[in-house]
């Protein structure tokens, strides 16, 4: 190879490398917070600037501290982010909660790389997909505390146990990814311990701030919420709406501060949603039962389990806020660590949704509020795209074979226990 020639391929491998690599996160990541900074027309960072900021200087005025001394829509670990973003007062709060964010992304994005490299890529282009939302709600401080979580299940069961906690405390999902864990790790009793760890001091601090009575409101406020517009079930209201049909429109909940569909049959609906999710989960939860009891590996198991739950949980809610699609990475990423056969399927897709909801938020949130049928094709679109991976997902946690069974894997394959590169 000439001297060019080798200086080109050094180039490239910098490039595609690591290091290039980290120069496409830090980028990525300017790009988003720029957005969200300057965007005055979008308003992307709304919910941060305006809402979390609000409930903490609301404390710091009055004394009254949402989730502990009144219900709130979130369990009361959201305290935690919201309240170290507030550190150097209010001016800064929306710079200080990008830093905190990418904080927290490059410290998964380190042990990706660690791991495999294809699948650190992924990542930041999921992110520059998803848009300016990926790094601004509340889901972008759980995402990578559950993308560790998946990672250390079995290397570092009590750090993952805590970590899947402590994102469940603040966003109530990644406990879903626990309970994968616990049913499919061998090492269950630490994930257990890291989980119960961080519940303990979760519910003990709020009890000595005097929050006992609410440490469990979010329930109560979720569960009687409306159909959000973005939700797949709310789809068929959405086009009643645009088609001017039956009475049908889209409005704004002054209470939980997000636009809703109304119709004839949307009570019933809502009503419903909540015991759907739960029925769906149970489903997928014994279809793991029945992988275990036939011998599946804990690497081929945990894969389709962790996908199809975080899926169910977006198919079969009543809220289908853009932020949700950022809890795919971790299953996703998952797959692309492990190399498990087709992770590439779901990574495309996820991909796909996570573009195709950043088209509609914030982009093309406007004329969907206003019942725009271009905009409503786009997240119809993403929202059978969500059907789609959660059908994939269930069928390969109903194929998945056992040792007797042909492709059957070591069930005490140590890939989840090492870094790869």
């Amino acid at each position: 190879m000439t001297e060019r020639g080798v200086a080109v391929s050094r180039a490239r491998r910098i490039v595609t490398g690591p290091i290039g690599a980290w120069v496409a996160f830090v980028l990525v990541h300017l790009a988003l917070a720029l957005i969200n900074l300057f965007d005055t027309v979008h308003l992307p960072f709304g919910d941060v600037v305006q809402v979390y900021r609000f409930w903490m200087d609301y404390a710091a005025e009055n004394g009254i501290l949402v989730g502990i001394d009144t219900g709130w829509v979130y369990p009361v670990g959201a305290l935690l982010p919201m309240g170290l973003a507030y550190l150097f007062g209010p001016e800064p709060y929306g710079v200080v909660w990008l830093v905190l964010v990418t904080l927290l992304d490059a410290a998964a994005f380190a042990v990706l790389l660690r791991r495999r490299l294809a699948a650190a890529w992924w990542w930041v282009a999921f992110l520059a997909a998803l848009g300016p939302v990926a790094v601004a709600r509340l889901d972008a401080i759980t995402a990578p505390l559950a993308i560790l979580g998946l990672l250390w299940l079995s290397s570092r069961p009590i750090l993952a146990g805590a970590l899947l906690g402590l994102g469940a405390w603040i966003k109530v999902w990644p406990a879903a990814l626990l309970a994968a864990g616990v049913l499919a790790v061998r090492r269950r009793s630490a994930l257990l311990l890291g989980g119960a760890g961080v519940t303990i001091v979760v519910l003990a601090a709020a009890l000595v701030l005097g929050g006992g009575a609410n440490i469990l409101g979010f329930v109560a406020t979720q569960g009687s919420r409306g159909l959000q517009v973005e939700a797949p079930v709310s789809s068929w209201w959405l086009w009643q709406a645009v088609l001017g049909l039956d009475g049908a429109r889209i409005y704004y909940d002054q209470e939980i501060l997000t636009y809703q569909v109304l119709g004839d049959g949307v009570a019933t609906a809502a009503a419903a949603m909540t015991p759907l999710l739960v029925a769906a989960v149970a489903v997928l939860l014994l279809l793991a039962l029945r992988a275990m009891g036939r011998e599946a590996d804990t690497d081929a198991l945990l894969v389709p389990l962790t996908l199809a739950l975080v899926v169910a949980m977006l198919v079969f809610n009543k809220v289908g806020s853009p932020q949700f699609v950022g809890w795919l990475a971790a299953p996703v990423l998952l797959g692309l660590v492990l190399r498990r056969p087709g992770a590439l399927v779901p990574a495309a897709s996820v991909f796909a949704i996570a573009l195709l909801t950043q088209i509609v938020y914030p982009w093309s949130y406007g004329p969907l509020i206003g019942a725009d049928s271009l905009a409503a094709a786009v997240l119809t679109l993403r929202n059978l795209g969500l059907v789609a991976v959660l059908a994939y997902a269930v069928r390969e946690l109903w194929r998945l074979p056992g040792s007797s069974h042909p492709g059957a894997v070591d069930r005490s394959s140590p890939i989840l226990t090492a870094d790869r590169t």
